[in-house]
């Protein structure tokens, strides 16, 4: 996964942007169930990353809707 710019969110369209903010949020609530059950994650950084990526398309929306 490439992290998207704040400038390469905000190009995006609506549905595009909401679609991957579905996707992400999607993917850390199961990252942290295999963390909460023990298992090793194979990149241990990816949650961070993945709440740092969902802060930038909030960000983006939040400031959009202005």
């Amino acid at each position: 996964m490439t992290l998207l710019k704040s400038r390469d969110i905000a190009k995006m369209p609506k549905e595009e942007r909401d679609a991957k903010l579905l996707g992400l949020q999607t993917e850390l609530f199961h990252e942290r169930g295999q963390a909460a059950m023990g298992g090793a994650p194979p990149n241990p950084g990816r949650i961070r990353a993945l709440r740092t990526e969902i802060a930038r398309v909030l960000t983006v929306e939040s400031s959009e809707g202005n």
